[in-house]
């Protein structure tokens, strides 16, 4: 029984996990600029277009832009922690690739598993965000879908078609190859952000403070309640340690990139929600497209057009990265051998792990259609959470087993840094309901079952010591 357990604690070294990066690797084609701004495309999205509304009407009010500021803090200690391991570790699979190397193998399945869960649910939910505003755009043309084909069954229709479309898409894009969707990410994100400032020029002078009043409808608890839920607003820039193998300099790429554009979206977080919530009672904004609806209701019909078109192009760009990085994901855990050899099969012209990308699209197409968009956030947020929690147990633990490992970027006060990360992940993954916590439980049993009946048997480390032992005799 002992030599099962210690098998299932068994590590990977990092010189194995470069190893296996160099034989089966992924092409080298990312600067600093380009991870900083698919940074800053997966940040700003769903979260600023989408979830503040919800957040601010039924759980913090106006207090959202506090909410927005704890969820912030929490992620600059976390995002401390990536940069460490993502320079450290310059390997596909992120916070998954980090834990193989430092807690073991079924820890490293475990946060695999939740990875999935975290990525493959913030396409769906950001489709869904999508589909909220390509509509609001149609209607404004005259062009009206009828209303069973734009919602989904538990909220009156029948299907999301729109929410369908949209990971198809992506998809395709990303089996094209890395650099091309960068380059698109990059012009995206240069409109989004001029949206973003156009929003922020036409608000500020329509701004009723009386709307502020109360500032905190739903009391504090009702800020961690918000923080806990738009804490999926920040989760590009952990997607960012996904490409730490495409990187050029990781060094150096990784960290200016996770912690430059976190800080940058930050406080664009908190000067639109801001603004939002002085624009029309917080109460007001359970909508789909929140922005746009806020301006419309100041007056500013043009400008909320504007808006639409271009939370349009910030969702895009989260879609692009979140995508990207799941797909990632799965490719390193087949690469070591937890899931079939074609799960992880390249491109031959291409380069990208084209199954994964085009099996995960169609699955996003038909969960975006079909599920709504509340209970996939609280999904995304609650698998989030659980993996930062164990990436700063990680980091500690490598700290301590790899001392003299090369860190080209080393997290300051490590020892207070990590636990700060711990509680603060902690403390807003139990504010989230409890019927998210039964779903998130029933997805690890899942993945345990698929573990034990084909990872433990099938990882490159179980093949590697049935090999010795046959040699042996």
């Amino acid at each position: 029984m002992l030599p099962f357990i210690a098998e299932l604690f068994r590590t990977k070294s990092v010189d194995q996990l470069k190893e296996m990066a160099d034989k089966k690797g992924l092409k080298k084609t990312l600067n600093t600029l380009d991870i900083m701004l698919m940074g800053i495309g997966a940040i700003i999205g769903a979260g600023i277009f989408v979830l503040t509304g919800v957040a601010a009407a039924n759980y913090a009010g106006p207090g959202i832009v506090l909410s927005f500021i704890i969820s912030a803090i929490a992620c600059v200690l976390v995002a401390l922690i990536y940069s460490e391991l993502a320079s450290m570790v310059p390997v596909a699979g992120s916070t998954y690739t980090y834990t193989y190397a430092a807690l073991g193998e079924i820890v490293a399945w475990v946060v695999g598993w939740d990875l999935i869960l975290e990525y493959f649910f913030s396409v769906c939910m950001v489709s869904s965000g999508w589909s909220g505003y390509m509509v609001s755009i149609l209607n404004s043309g005259g062009i009206n879908i009828p209303q069973y084909l734009i919602s989904s069954p538990e909220t009156g229709g029948l299907v999301n078609l729109p929410a369908m479309f949209i990971p198809l898409l992506i998809g395709f894009l990303l089996i094209r190859g890395t650099k091309e969707s960068a380059t698109v990410n990059r012009i995206i994100v240069f409109v989004k952000l001029a949206v973003i400032f156009i929003f922020i020029i036409l608000a500020a002078p329509k701004v009723n403070p009386a709307n502020w009043t109360p500032f905190l409808p739903y009391g504090f608890q009702g800020v961690m309640a918000g923080a806990a839920i738009i804490f999926t607003a920040f989760l590009g820039f952990d997607a960012m340690s996904t490409t730490a193998e495409e990187s050029n300099n990781p060094g150096r790429s990784l960290p200016v990139g996770i912690i430059g554009s976190l800080l940058i979206c930050t406080v664009l977080y908190v000067a639109v929600s801001g603004l939002l919530t002085g624009l029309v009672p917080y109460d007001q904004l359970n909508v789909s497209d929140p922005v746009a609806y806020a301006l419309s209701a100041v007056g500013y019909r043009l400008g909320s057009a504007i808006i639409a078109v271009g939370a349009i192009a910030g969702i895009t760009t989260v879609l692009l990265v979140m995508m990207y990085g799941q797909t990632r994901i799965v490719f390193a855990m087949s690469r070591d051998g937890f899931l079939p050899d074609w799960v992880s099969k390249l491109h031959p012209k291409y380069g990208t792990p084209y199954m994964v990308t085009l099996v995960s699209a169609c699955m996003a197409a038909i969960v975006a259609g079909l599920v709504p968009i509340q209970i996939l956030a609280e999904l995304v947020n609650i698998g989030t959470l659980f993996a930062f929690i164990l990436s700063a147990i990680g980091v500690l633990v490598l700290r301590y087993k790899l001392p003299d490992l090369p860190r080209p970027f080393r997290a300051p006060a490590i020892h207070i840094v990590a636990p700060l990360a711990v509680i603060m992940c902690a403390i807003l993954m139990l504010m989230l309901p409890q019927a998210t916590w039964i779903r998130f439980l029933l997805w690890f049993c899942f993945g345990l079952i698929i573990y034990f009946g084909y990872g433990y048997r099938h990882s490159r480390l179980s093949m590697e010591k049935a090999v010795e032992l046959v040699s042996k005799k």
